[in-house]
């Protein structure tokens, strides 16, 4: 069955335009992967975000001088299509040779041509370098599992059934992991991210979670789909009061992607980690 994806540039050689040209965006329907894992709009057990950073943001002022910035966007989980990441890029750099009067102006057509491919609101951020700085780098919560001693085979493919949690045991827990992999599903090149999941439910048992995560290790999937994947088998295994799976990956092309899902509304913190 073909990908999504293969209709996009993802994967092919691509002339790079410098003047301003949002008709390079490229949409990707989330319906198809739904129906994989059994969602549809309707039906969505999450709500969420998508947050790209862009570090590769620039364009000219009125005098012809060049200004380079950082590019938050935060695309809504359950809009009817995720933006393709190559097409995504190549409309960010059609900005190089464009004049805009100002970061406002900016925001404001990356605002529009965005939420019309994306197909739901996409709110913009242009932050200086001062700005970014000044965050910091982000620590993550919870106790990291990387260094339990466990026996792994499955590199293929997702094995919920490797996963383990004692319902007797009823927790409130933060953890985190930094090996999380995954692959292009078009191109096969490797995706590297942080994966964080908290919940309040069953206890999970630890080492069986990081077997799991390791499964996904030649997985061929995009970010937010191995994102919601994993939502998924832990909801379903823990039965949670409250579950929230978030992924910080590792830029590509000055694009960083980083999915949130969670059973209920709260802030998300979109600072980077030490390895974005």
């Amino acid at each position: 069955m073909q990908h999504p994806a293969e209709q996009s540039p993802l994967g092919k050689s691509s002339e790079y335009v410098s003047t301003y040209s949002p008709s390079l965006l490229f949409p990707i329907s989330r319906a198809t992967k739904w129906n994989e894992l059994g969602l549809t709009a309707s039906n969505l057990p999450y709500v969420g975000v998508d947050y790209w950073n862009c570090y590769e943001l620039s364009w000219l002022t009125a005098s012809g001088k060049p200004v380079v910035a950082i590019g938050e966007f935060a695309i809504p989980a359950d809009s009817p299509n995720i933006i393709e990441s190559k097409s995504f890029k190549l409309y960010l750099n059609s900005l190089n040779q464009s004049v805009f009067s100002s970061a406002t102006e900016l925001e404001r057509v990356l605002e529009q041509d965005l939420s019309a491919t994306a197909g739901a609101p996409v709110k913009v951020r242009v932050r200086t370098l001062v700005e970014v700085e000044a965050d910091g780098v982000a620590k993550l919560p919870g106790t990291c599992i990387d260094d339990l001693d466990v026996n792994i085979s499955n590199y293929e493919q997702p094995q919920p059934g490797l996963l383990r949690a004692d319902a007797g045991q009823l927790v409130e827990e933060s953890l985190h992991s930094h090996l999380l992999k995954s692959n292009c599903p078009v191109t096969g090149q490797p995706d590297w991210g942080t994966l964080v999941v908290q919940y309040k439910g069953s206890k999970l048992e630890h080492a069986s979670f990081l077997a799991y995560l390791v499964s996904f290790r030649q997985h061929a999937d995009f970010h937010e789909q191995c994102v919601e994947r994993i939502f998924l088998d832990l909801q379903k295994l823990l039965q949670p009061e409250l579950l929230t799976v978030y992924a910080r990956y590792v830029r590509r092309g000055g694009l960083d992607i980083n999915p949130y899902r969670s059973t209920h509304e709260q802030p998300v913190d979109n600072r980077r980690l030490v390895r974005q």
